[in-house]
């Protein structure tokens, strides 16, 4: 079976360090695959924040995530940092992609531990339906 593979963009424009809890572990000592969607999630959140933004209020819509992919490279433990990488890519009418790599620094190296990508829609969740991305922000995030 073919391994999921992730195309990284050139450059990220926005980091986070988020600490590795004890609860992110799961039976094998290391941090569990539902805990680094988590971990993906709490990037996005400081990401939109960075900007202004929230879930909820992206520009005035907001967003769902219609798929995800995760690639791990190497196990996570309790008493890591995980250094989250986040850049926002091809925006297109009513979507666009949150690429994110995360890492830690392991004395002078930065070492790699996974890299995930989202795909999210812009929503208006009062209405229930797809809208298209918000022009004010479009600037913002090309790069």
């Amino acid at each position: 079976m073919p391994r999921v593979s992730i195309e990284l963009p050139a450059s990220f424009t926005f980091s986070a360090k988020i600490p590795v809890r004890i609860t992110d572990l799961n039976y094998g000592g290391h941090v569990g695959n539902d805990k680094v969607l988590a971990l993906i999630h709490e990037a996005r959140l400081q990401f939109l924040a960075y900007h202004g933004c929230t879930e909820l209020d992206f520009g005035g819509t907001g967003m769902i995530m219609s798929d995800v992919a995760i690639s791990f490279k190497q196990e996570i433990f309790y008493g890591d940092t995980v250094i989250a990488s986040v850049a926002l890519t091809e925006i297109a009418k009513t979507s666009f992609a949150l690429y994110y790599k995360l890492e830690k620094e392991t004395g002078d190296k930065t070492v790699l531990l996974a890299t995930a990508r989202t795909s999210m829609v812009c929503f208006d969740y009062a209405a229930k339906k797809m809208v298209t991305f918000p022009e004010a922000l479009k600037e913002r995030f090309t790069l």
